[in-house]
């Protein structure tokens, strides 16, 4: 065998050599090989969905756990953009139940790991993320509006005192009388010998009378 020869013998051997390392490289990373044959297949890489939710659903909230309470315990994992504790209209009361809106997504996913079923004031925290795309358009509306609850009891004094008209008065006393008449009845239908005080006021006012200036 001649030098020639020799020399492309080692060619051919380099390239098939080359051609092999090729197709076991395209052989290990392809996914899957068509039937058909060819070239191998590799399927593209799905991207890890990135995580943009900042806003916290909390339910079963204690009582007494309202929003200065969760403002500082909340407070410690980030900064915390909005807090909404809701409140019934009327009266002002928690119901048990709130959001919270951080500044940082990673901080709100942490928060919703950590809290998720932590016991505080004997009641279980309920902690989830809420996706933004379900976060209500309203749900932050008047969120740092401190709502003041009615005065009941002002109110109900208010009522009581008013000024009355002989006709307002004459059904107010009509009513009294006849609760009464009812006590009287259950009294002496229970046997028991007991002299009930009469009521006072019971009878209808007088008119007063209006003075004119004798001019």
């Amino acid at each position: 065998m001649g030098a020639k020869e020799k020399k492309a013998l080692k060619r051919n051997s380099k390239k098939a050599s080359l051609q092999l390392s090729i197709q076991s490289d395209s052989k290990e990373a392809a996914d899957f090989l068509p039937l058909e044959g060819g070239p191998g297949l590799k399927l593209p890489e799905e991207k890890l969905p990135v995580n943009k939710a900042t806003v916290l659903y909390i339910g079963r909230i204690p009582h007494g756990f309202y929003e200065k309470e969760m403002q500082a315990f909340f407070g410690q994992f980030g900064v915390i953009k909005r807090l909404r504790i809701a409140r019934n209209k009327k009266t002002g009361k928690s119901k048990h139940f709130g959001f919270l809106e951080f500044k940082d997504p990673e901080v709100a996913e942490v928060v919703a790991d950590t809290m998720h079923g932590y016991l505080l004031f004997e009641h279980l925290l309920q902690v989830h993320l809420i996706p933004p795309e379900h976060v209500h358009p309203k749900l932050w509306k008047g969120f740092n509006y401190r709502y003041k609850p009615v005065d009941r009891v002002q109110l109900q004094r208010m009522q009581q005192n008013k000024e009355r008209t002989l006709e307002e008065h004459s059904k107010l006393v009509q009513k009294i009388l006849k609760r009464d008449q009812k006590r009287r009845k259950r009294i002496k239908d229970a046997g028991i010998e007991y002299e009930c005080p009469e009521i006072v006021g019971s009878a209808q006012p007088t008119p007063k009378k209006i003075k004119f200036d004798e001019e």
